[in-house]
């Protein structure tokens, strides 16, 4: 018998991608614990490679009435707006008001070539939809003001709309710059808008195009304002689509706010989505989401400071020299200039939000590191992230371990109830966290 593509797809129509899940279900477990591959010094055991990966979901389900996550000893969290839609970033602007870019992944353009590649691409369709990331995007940044001091946002306004997936934003001045999927809009904005009517200009383009694997665009401004640094994250795992459709991608670039022009500051980042500047303003810092299908243990997320010039090691390595061999062809010589991570967070954690405690009015465990919102595994069993940990820091470098800031996102059935993503310091000291499945922006603040 010949199966040809439309055999194959007719046949994947009929039994579904139930049936690949259930034996992705039959992997093999972790053997370490996430506190074992997390720190200064991970364990990273032999990579585990099956032709079916771990694939175990948290089904998306929000939260029922009443329910809320759960704060570490001497803190309290309160809904600072609900009722969002797929709230994913953040960003406090110097007068309190928090903008919350609602938003999703843009439509794919063209279907995955290959038979191969086709059916994994409606395996990962099958884990975002059942994750609750399959959500159109509402395309919208959305402006809260807390106008009387208790905690919860009294004002919303649609501060703009009809943007193209955006997600990083930055306002430097009087300019409100926003990433969209595929480029850099500036906007402008005066102190206490709550709707900007001017169509943004466009600053620069960004890797897009008809695959777009990771199409978040982050974006941090310098502490003097002269440039934007945007975190672009790889079209695949670990290379398959190509090198070519990698192209400026995988990286930190560093973008000049007065002209567009703009160079690669750091590469061999698979995804670096957060980023922050350290308490002093002079060093960047990113979490980077790793490569996925070596087994539960591999590879560690992590966070780490960011050298100009250096070079992470994706796709070829991983935590310095440890070679990725289902890449083909290798490069010697970038697996040799492979910088080792600061701080691993844990296999499949899936870090995003990222922002410095400076400014915190949390109690002393929380005053001096970086808060973590991790989106939660999909390749991992059991699972891991789904929480906001704090990474203390000493001397200006990680001294761990992580601790638990908010949990319970989780419920006793392995439900995602809530799924935190963006983290942000609001203008009082509290920690802001945007959950894209509970549609809500969660307060963090100190137990009084």
């Amino acid at each position: 018998m010949t199966y040809t593509t439309s055999t194959v797809r007719a046949a994947w129509a009929a039994t579904g991608a139930a049936a690949l899940l259930a034996l992705g279900a039959c992997a093999e477990p972790a053997r370490f614990t996430i506190a074992e591959g997390s720190g200064n010094n991970p364990a990273l055991p032999t990579p585990s490679r099956a032709w079916i990966p771990t694939v175990n979901i948290a089904p998306a389900r929000g939260w029922p009435a009443g329910v809320m996550p759960t704060p570490a000893r001497g803190l309290r969290v309160q809904a600072f707006a609900r009722d969002l839609d797929h709230p994913r970033w953040l960003l406090v602007l110097p007068n309190g008001d928090v903008l919350v870019a609602e938003t999703n992944a843009p439509p794919k353009a063209d279907p995955p070539k290959g038979i191969m590649a086709w059916i994994k691409g409606k395996v990962m369709g099958l884990v975002m939809k059942r994750a609750g990331a399959a959500v159109p995007s509402a395309n919208r940044i959305t402006l809260l003001r807390d106008t009387d001091g208790d905690g919860v946002a009294d004002v919303r306004s649609a501060l703009l709309s009809g943007l193209n997936s955006p997600f990083g934003m930055a306002l430097v001045g009087e300019t409100l710059f926003v990433a969209n999927a595929d480029a850099v809009l500036a906007f402008p904005y005066r102190r206490g808008d709550t709707v900007i009517h001017t169509a943004g200009t466009p600053l620069l383009e960004l890797p897009g195009g008809p695959i777009n694997h990771h199409w978040t665009k982050s974006l941090l401004a310098s502490p003097d304002g002269q440039s934007l640094y945007v975190g672009v994250g790889s079209n695949s795992n670990i290379g398959e689509n190509g090198m070519a459709a990698e192209e400026g991608r995988a990286a930190i670039w560093e973008v000049d706010i007065r002209t567009g022009a703009h160079r690669v500051f750091a590469s061999g980042l698979r995804n670096p989505v957060g980023m922050a500047w350290d308490a002093s303003g002079r060093t960047l810092w990113t979490v980077v989401n790793e490569r996925d299908e070596l087994g539960s243990d591999l590879v560690p997320d992590y966070l780490t400071s960011v050298r100009d010039g250096a070079f992470y090691g994706w796709p070829y390595s991983y935590y310095g020299q440890r070679v990725d061999t289902r890449v083909a062809p290798s490069a010697p010589d970038k697996v040799a200039a492979a910088v080792v991570p600061d701080f691993a967070l844990g296999a499949h954690v899936a870090p995003l939000g990222l922002a410095s405690s400076a400014g915190s009015r949390l109690p002393a465990p929380f005053i001096n590191g970086m808060f973590i919102g991790q989106h939660g595994s999909w390749n991992r069993r059991p699972h891991s992230g789904y929480k906001v940990v704090h990474v203390p820091f000493s001397g200006g470098q990680p001294a761990g371990p992580a601790r638990d800031v908010l949990g319970g996102f989780l419920n006793a059935e392995g439900e995602a109830q809530g799924r935190p993503v963006g983290v942000a310091m609001d203008a009082q000291g509290a920690l802001l966290v945007a959950d894209d499945v509970g549609n809500v922006v969660w307060r963090v603040s100190a137990q009084p």
